[in-house]
């Protein structure tokens, strides 16, 4: 799920001084001519599909689109009934069923928005780029090495065919992290020696099993607690901060050594919190840290020590050295339609974003630390990506997304998995 970010006093000195900005995705691209009308279909119509068409909405109204909904997919009938009222769509244009999204992939939609629980998230994005279509992928964007590696093949085949991909990582999209990176990469606080990054808060929400629940429906609806679809909250939502650590760094981590417990959580298989050391290579260490325990302090957000002055992810930048960027103007302040404005712009632009091997290495490496933290050993990012031989290179989860396709799902035990036991 993605969430806002609260804004941080930051920088505000604007000129500058010889140096290479590094622009938001709506300056790099060259805006060529928009369409009057686009049309656009949503696969998962929970809260977060909900804000995405939403947003993607308020974007082509900043862009001066007519945007038309044209298809709209859900595994449960009451959710995407529900939203279908909200749209006015006739029933031809509501898709039901775990196989619903293959229905969307044959409408005249241009653009498809992907907000299902993430293990769906690789067989759904194929998918897409498989029938044209550009998109919109919400992370994570899978839940095991196997899924990640599929979204990076599926993200070159979309090259091929000119489709733009934006992820979800909205910070990418925001004025004061893009600000900060320009800074850092202008050599405002030396190179990053360390750093530490956080998501710590409480479980968002809990779906007790209804008596007439299927295996796989009890599944989908408690989804965020259950790591076969969710991917653990380090993967679902502590993304967000390790991937501005990769950002700021350009580049993943080569290591990762873990762990982490569970207490009090009610439902599914997951962990409570988790701390990860993410080692980067060249001395460099970040500690990630996040948790999901109710009545504990809660604490969003990054910060980063250099050679030469420190700052926060997206807030204020202690430094000695006298190094401006200038502003960077975005279309809004809400990051969360940027990404869509982003999205849109580039898809005419003639230079498409394609985000799919940038959000599946930010993937892998939350992964990393959760398999890590699971099995109490250290698991390296090669063992994931690209290493074949490793025992973990293959790992994928018993259930699978296309097992909810084939009624074939086998509900987990609902306990935690303990380190130092396979």
């Amino acid at each position: 799920m993605a969430h806002p970010i609260p804004r941080r006093d930051f920088v505000s000195t604007m000129a500058l001084s010889g140096l290479a900005l590094a622009a938001a995705p709506a300056v790099l691209n060259a805006q060529g001519a928009l369409p009057s009308k686009i049309k656009v279909a949503l696969i998962g119509c929970g809260g977060r599909g909900t804000g995405a068409l939403g947003q993607f909405i308020a974007a082509c109204k900043l862009l001066g689109i007519e945007p038309e909904v044209v298809a709209l997919a859900d595994a449960f009938e009451d959710r995407v009934q529900k939203l279908g009222k909200t749209y006015n769509l006739p029933a031809t244009k509501i898709f039901t069923g775990y196989d619903a999204y293959q229905k969307v992939m044959a409408t005249d939609c241009t653009f498809v928005l992907m907000a299902t629980p993430p293990a769906f998230r690789p067989v759904h994005f194929a998918a897409a780029v498989e029938a044209g279509k550009h998109c919109f992928i919400e992370k994570p964007v899978a839940v095991d090495p196997v899924g990640a590696r599929a979204i990076i093949a599926s993200g070159e085949k979309a090259k091929t065919k000119g489709l733009a991909v934006v992820a979800g990582t909205q910070r990418r999209h925001d004025a004061g992290y893009l600000r900060n990176k320009a800074l850092i990469d202008a050599g405002a606080i030396g190179a990053i020696r360390g750093g530490v990054v956080q998501w710590n808060g409480t479980v968002p929400w809990i779906r007790r099993r209804a008596k007439d629940d299927t295996d796989a429906d009890y599944m989908n609806r408690n989804w965020l607690n259950f790591t076969e679809l969710s991917g653990d909250h380090i993967v679902e939502q502590h993304i967000h901060n390790v991937d501005v650590a990769i950002w700021y760094l350009d580049r993943p981590p080569v290591s990762a050594l873990g762990f982490g417990g569970r207490a009090r959580r009610e439902t599914g298989n997951m962990f409570d919190f988790f701390s990860v050391d993410y080692d980067f290579g060249d001395a460099v260490h970040i500690h990630s840290q996040c948790r999901q325990i109710t009545a504990t302090t809660g604490r969003v957000g990054e910060f980063f020590t250099g050679a030469e002055g420190s700052c926060f992810g997206s807030g204020k930048v202690f430094s000695k050295k006298n190094i401006t960027v200038p502003d960077i103007k975005m279309d809004t302040n809400d990051t969360m339609v940027q990404e869509h404005v982003d999205l849109i712009r580039s898809a005419f632009s003639g230079k498409p974003l394609n985000d799919a091997r940038q959000i599946a290495e930010s993937n892998l490496a939350v992964i990393m630390g959760r398999m890590s933290a699971y099995t109490g050993e250290m698991v390296r990012f090669a063992d994931l990506l690209t290493n074949e031989s490793s025992p973990h290179y293959n790992f994928k989860f018993a259930v699978g997304p296309k097992d909810f396709e084939t009624g074939n799902v086998k509900l987990p035990p609902e306990v935690p998995a303990i380190p130092g036991k396979a």
